[in-house]
């Protein structure tokens, strides 16, 4: 089940995602964040990861094929925090930081709930990078 959680930020789409998560229930995250991206300049997102066990195939191929069409959105993403035990998602974010700039994306221990919400919830200090790259003049 992929839940959407209150923010007081509305720059920050939250979710937490438990147990088994459908291509519904991915969706609905993806309506959210498309809905945040019209509103914002730059968006993040926090996530917890309680007791997920898997996704089904139909969620699976949703969420990669909506990954790859944010390729060439990644300006509208500022950060995006995930609030897990699971220790292997560290690697993980250190190279999608690598892969994704300018987004940051870093792992908090439910333990750090708090410090996690306030790190999301920062809003982005000036224009996003495309916005300035249209800016400039030859």
């Amino acid at each position: 089940m992929l839940e959407l959680l209150p923010m007081d930020a509305d720059h920050v789409v939250a979710m937490r995602a438990s147990g088994r998560v459908t291509a519904d229930d991915l969706q609905r995250a993806i309506d959210a964040i498309e809905h945040a991206k019209k509103i914002h300049p730059r968006v993040s997102l926090y996530v917890e990861i309680d007791d997920m066990r898997w996704m089904t195939f139909t969620a699976l191929l949703r969420d990669l094929g909506y990954g790859l069409t944010q390729i060439g959105e990644r300006s509208h993403y500022h950060r995006i925090a995930i609030l897990t035990e699971q220790h292997w998602m560290t690697p993980i974010a250190k190279l999608e930081n690598h892969l994704f700039k300018p987004m940051e994306v870093r792992v908090f221990s439910p333990r750090h709930k708090v410090e996690a919400i306030a790190w999301v919830a920062e809003l982005p200090h000036g224009p996003s990078p495309a916005a300035s790259e249209t800016r400039q003049t030859p």
